[in-house]
């Protein structure tokens, strides 16, 4: 996806959100009629149908004759498909969308026609029944488009995406390996001795989000004044994701650059960001610490890191299993909880090698990615979950203990 600033005039803008509220209230109609379906019973209708019944709700519906019926006919194209992913097991469930939160919709059939340049800095794409709108062209647009989504985030930007698959960066060929340790107080560590860290919000603007944020809680619902403070504060919250999303970018071509082979852990982001809130019969322990750790992890872009690199090195990312990367001093191989003295720091009481405990993780980690790739066997131990490292120095050999045991 190639992504650009739209600037639409007020009158554009109103017609914008016409085609989002139409592509939604179609998305959710098809949602609806899925959701009494369970196996065993009948099958619910499929893209054929609902097109039908949609030719009659535009007869009957002043508001949806209105709308552009490829924006709404393209609602159900995508819901089908995105049904079609989750009974392969590839995705999850379609579910709901909400009006404020769910302003997109998707446009095929794409042509260069549909694309004119003004400047050196702005171009306007043409929209159906909204006209040519004006884009920045703060990048080349891709050949071989053939689709774009238009899109409102919650600071009432927009945007338009234009789908292309882009082409994978080369491999340097310098036989050079980089292991990344993730995490919260260093979003990335590399095994090459630099600590990376996601850009977020200066002191000032902290400050200014606190303050926003002690106003909203005052302000009364429903009032033009809380509708500013939110306004307010999701355009801050947009500044923060812009330039995660920016570091996201550069890093990960960066490093795609720079090695041929790159080791990241195999983590359960998805798990390990769970809610420890519970139930009313179990409730949790330490929620609202385990809250502060699920944000800490989302701003870091762990995730988004890594599914870049994949796009942008394929073939050459390898995903260890994490389990003793912290423990294991990466010179003499001694693994111990000891070794950790704190969070950022790590002393190794065989040898005494002091380092920066997310530095050391990642030396193990690049480590394990050399074996991974470079022998069978190696390959072999990492199909199910990853590699283990090594058995530690301070252990006898598994033959050995066995010996000793008989």
């Amino acid at each position: 996806m190639s992504r650009y600033r739209l600037f639409p005039t007020s009158a554009q803008e109103a017609r914008l959100l016409n085609h989002c509220a139409h592509a939604r209230f179609v998305w959710n109609m098809a949602c609806e009629q899925q959701s009494w379906w369970r196996p065993g019973r009948g099958s619910p209708p499929g893209y054929v149908a609902q097109a039908r019944q949609l030719t009659e709700a535009r007869a009957e519906s002043g508001w949806l004759a209105a709308g552009s019926v490829t924006v709404q006919q393209q609602a159900l194209r995508d819901f089908a498909q995105a049904m079609k992913n989750f009974f392969a097991g590839t995705h999850r469930r379609p579910t709901w969308r909400k009006a404020g939160r769910h302003e997109s919709f998707r446009q095929v059939g794409f042509k260069p026609a549909h694309l004119r340049t003004l400047s050196r800095r702005w171009a306007e794409v043409w929209v159906p029944k909204v006209g040519w709108v004006r884009l920045r062209l703060s990048r080349p647009i891709p050949p071989g488009v053939t689709s774009y989504r238009i899109k409102r985030d919650r600071a009432s930007r927009w945007h338009v995406a234009f789908a292309h698959v882009p082409d994978a960066i080369p491999s340097p060929g310098n036989g050079e390996v980089v292991g990344i340790d993730r995490g919260v107080a260093v979003s990335a560590a590399l095994s090459s001795g630099r600590l990376l860290h996601v850009p977020g919000l200066t002191e000032g603007e902290t400050r200014r989000l606190a303050l926003l944020r002690r106003r909203l809680s005052r302000a009364v619902r429903g009032s033009n004044r809380r509708a500013r403070l939110k306004a307010q504060i999701a355009r801050m919250m947009a500044r923060v994701a812009d330039r995660r999303r920016d570091w996201i970018e550069q890093t990960s071509t960066r490093l795609a650059r720079d090695f041929d082979l790159i080791g990241v852990e195999d983590l359960n982001i998805k798990a390990m960001t769970r809610s420890a809130q519970g139930t009313l019969n179990k409730p949790g322990r330490h929620v609202r610490g385990k809250a502060r750790l699920n944000r800490g992890i989302l701003a870091n872009g762990w995730g988004g890191l890594v599914r870049r690199l994949e796009d942008k090195a394929p073939g050459r990312i390898v995903k260890i299993n994490a389990a003793y990367t912290s423990q294991t001093c990466h010179t003499c191989g001694h693994r111990a909880p000891e070794n950790r003295e704190s969070q950022a720091a790590f002393r190794c009481v065989a040898c005494g090698l002091r380092v920066n405990a997310d530095l050391n993780a990642a030396h193990n980690i690049a480590h394990l990615a050399r074996l991974t790739a470079g022998s069978a066997a190696g390959r072999a131990v990492a199909a199910p979950g990853g590699p283990g490292l090594p058995e530690p120095a301070n252990r006898e050999p598994r033959q050995a203990r066995l010996t000793s045991v008989a």
